[in-house]
């Protein structure tokens, strides 16, 4: 394997090679469960779930930690709105966050912390911090614990900025701060906030912040240092940049490799809660089939934006539906086939910097070399492309019959569908040997009336959805 990503601390693609060999390490910062999640959120985790399953194809063990972020000023303000405690508004979010991995076909990560489960974990970094002189606690008595910008000289390398063309940080009051830019460890405890939402610091009552979390967590995991480092293009100013920052102040070596995704637009603007153009994945799901909504997010590379459509998601389900087609003809004239390895080019695609759009053009170059074989009778070429087909979907995580869609459940429920529409085709069957074909032709149209096509073919006939 000779796998090549696209790193954005370096901005250029580099060859990829694990800190551990045989062994990768990647963090992913999760959601902030102020809301259920929409489809721009869940692309980072279907991007990073496809490399994941790529990386595991090609010999690896990986560990992948995502975090849940569940104490946070929106979490706060939504849960106020809600007439809810905020603990209760963040865990009813989370696990719509679990429901949107399940109905996506997204593995749960290897751990998922939450940011409330390692407090202890954080203050001892901030300690780490003061101690190191690129910390210091905001004198105005507030209980705030701010990162010193201009002690740290790389600050700006990940985002390609120099602290003086940024803008001051927006997450705290700036009184206490020696420095604008100067971004919050900790945020002091103020009255009206809930009490169950502050900690005991050597400083004062108080919360985390944002960016602490995450490299409280990594550390935590995946120890000072790790092989990838991801998230969505929008993090990579201020949070990643922040993360990196003061990781390696307190003198930890951090991420090696920086992936970041592109947004999903709508109308030209990132999807997002504030603007309120979100399509939430239990909405989406409910109009197009989960498998083709989650084709829809990987088809393009992972660092190109994607324009959200109906449209779009249309043309989507009708692709998926062709392999579909071609997997089951395929079954049905030759078994499962052999397993095999996926095509040379699929793989080259993959390893060139998680290249999907590649990887799908051989995939669909596969499907119609096996409907040419089927349609010539050739069986071993249909198994041969069967096999490699079945190969690249499980990669991307579109394999029908990964347990991870609930294959149990959907097969038994496609069996018993079956089994009455075979009922149905046989009776047509016995109708057309006795030559009342009009009773034939009233059994196919009342098929066709439940959105089933019927082919007859040399093995009898065959049904489909229309």
């Amino acid at each position: 394997m000779t796998l090549s990503l696209y790193d954005t601390a370096r901005r250029a693609q580099i060859r990829f090679e694990p800190l551990v060999p045989g062994e990768v390490s990647i963090y992913c910062c999760g959601l902030t469960v102020q809301s259920a999640p929409h489809v721009g959120h869940i692309r980072k985790e279907i991007v990073f779930d496809v490399l994941r399953r790529w990386l595991t194809t090609s010999g690896y063990r990986v560990t992948l930690v995502t975090n849940v972020t569940d104490i946070d000023d929106k979490i706060l303000a939504k849960s106020v709105e809600a007439g809810v405690e905020w603990y209760v508004h963040a865990y009813a979010n989370e696990r719509e966050l679990h429901r949107a991995y399940a109905a996506l076909g997204i593995q749960p990560p290897t751990y998922e912390p939450r940011a409330t489960g390692h407090i202890p974990e954080m203050i001892e970094l901030i300690e780490q911090l003061i101690d190191r002189g690129h910390a210091y606690v905001a004198d105005d008595g507030s209980g705030d614990v701010y990162f010193d910008v201009r002690s740290w000289a790389p600050y700006g390398e990940l985002s390609g900025q120099k602290p003086d063309d940024m803008d001051p940080a927006q997450d705290a009051d700036p009184r206490g701060k020696k420095d604008p830019r100067d971004f919050a460890l900790w945020k002091g405890y103020k009255l009206g906030e809930p009490v169950t939402a502050s900690w005991s610091t050597p400083w004062g009552r108080g919360r985390p912040g944002w960016h602490l979390e995450c490299s409280a967590m990594a550390g935590k995991y995946l120890g000072d240092s790790f092989d990838i480092h991801g998230g969505g293009i929008d993090l990579q100013f201020p949070h990643h940049e922040n993360e990196l920052a003061q990781s390696q102040a307190a003198g930890r070596g951090f991420a090696r490799f920086w992936l970041h995704n592109g947004w999903v637009t709508t109308s030209g603007e990132k999807m997002s809660k504030s603007l309120g153009n979100g399509m939430l994945v239990s909405e989406v799901t409910q109009r197009w089939p989960a498998r083709a909504v989650r084709l829809y997010l990987l088809a393009p590379h992972y660092r190109s934006m994607i324009e959200y459509s109906d449209e779009a998601l249309d043309e989507t389900s009708t692709a998926l539906e062709r392999v579909d087609s071609f997997v089951s003809r395929a079954r049905e004239a030759c078994g499962d086939g052999d397993v095999m390895d996926v095509p040379t080019r699929f793989a080259e695609a993959m390893d060139d910097d998680l290249g999907t759009p590649g990887a799908l053009a051989v995939l669909y170059e596969t499907v119609r070399e096996g409907n040419r074989s089927l349609d010539g009778g050739d069986l071993v070429v249909v198994g041969q492309c069967l096999a490699q087909v079945q190969a690249m979907l499980s990669v991307l995580g579109l394999r029908a019959d990964d347990p991870i869609w609930g294959t149990a459940t959907t097969s038994d429920l496609t069996d018993v569908v079956d089994g009455l529409v075979r009922a149905l085709l046989d009776q047509r069957a016995a109708a057309r040997t006795r030559k009342d074909f009009e009773a034939a032709d009233t059994i196919r149209d009342q098929l066709s009336d439940m959105g089933l096509t019927i082919e007859d073919t040399p093995h009898g006939p065959r049904w489909t959805l229309s």
